[in-house]
């Protein structure tokens, strides 16, 4: 587990580092998918990075930017990476700063390891089911696997701030989150709303600074792999807002319900 948690972090550095150079050019060469959705150059360049160094796992990689799989082939997979090479490209290309990059070990459906990686702070959150959630600073020239991972601080942290505090997304918010948001502030009176873009709303949860992340807007498996890692390992919930239980993985139908995080 520790060699696998090792491999999977080295792989969303690497990927952060081109990420990084291509985010401080003036080349992102923007394309445009067939569900709308922007990709970049930078995209591409961390797909390849990060499945070129999980190659050495021997674990199949379900990723945004790989090829499509058929369920027939994925179904008779125990054991899978998910990933999400840049998780928030159009947070990435208004160079707002917040964009990740996903990793996550699923066995049997559930999450076994997340690692979510933010380039431009060098803000890493990994976690495993068996030790927990962490997070670290990475000097992303200069770094230390194992010293890392050693002088990380385990999460969550506790708060100063007791106001009920909600993550939405920056780009995605409905009106189905808004009125979510009315029914907490109904329920604890005042309510602190807080915008993010990608995995960093389930990092917030995670890392004590939110006390909820409500998603009422289409989200994919490799949206949230990690980050449900992330979030559980840490001991809070990722609830499918459908069945009232954990969102599972690797599933037929790769778009998520609703869920919700707390």
């Amino acid at each position: 587990m520790r060699q696998l948690l090792n491999t999977a972090i080295t792989a969303a550095i690497e990927a952060g580092k081109e990420i990084l150079k291509i985010y401080h050019s003036e080349d992102f060469n923007i394309e445009t998918k067939v569900d709308n959705s922007p990709l970049t150059k930078a995209d591409k360049a961390s797909h390849n990075i990060i499945t070129s160094i999980l190659k050495i796992t021997d674990i199949p990689v379900l990723s945004e930017e790989g090829r499509d799989v058929s369920y027939k082939e994925r179904k008779n997979w125990n054991h899978l990476w998910i990933v999400d090479p840049i998780d928030g490209t159009k947070e990435f290309i208004k160079r707002n700063g917040e964009f990740t990059v996903n990793i996550a070990l699923i066995e049997y459906q559930k999450a076994l390891i997340g690692v979510i990686f933010v380039p431009v702070s060098g803000e890493l959150y990994f976690s495993t089911n068996a030790k927990g959630t962490f997070k670290a600073v990475v000097d992303i020239e200069n770094f230390n696997i194992e010293r890392l991972i050693s002088n990380a601080t385990e999460l969550p942290l506790k708060r100063k701030d007791n106001t009920f505090t909600i993550v939405a997304s920056r780009s995605h918010m409905s009106p189905e989150t808004e009125s979510y948001v009315e029914e907490m502030r109904d329920k604890h009176g005042a309510v602190n709303l807080i915008s993010k873009g990608s995995s960093l709303k389930l990092c917030m949860v995670a890392e004590g600074q939110a006390d909820c992340y409500p998603r009422f807007a289409p989200t994919m498996e490799w949206d949230t792999a990690a980050g449900q890692a992330i979030c559980e390992h840490a001991g809070f919930e990722v609830l499918d807002w459908k069945t009232k239980k954990p969102m599972l993985y690797n599933r037929e139908e790769l778009l998520n319900n609703w869920f919700l995080v707390k």
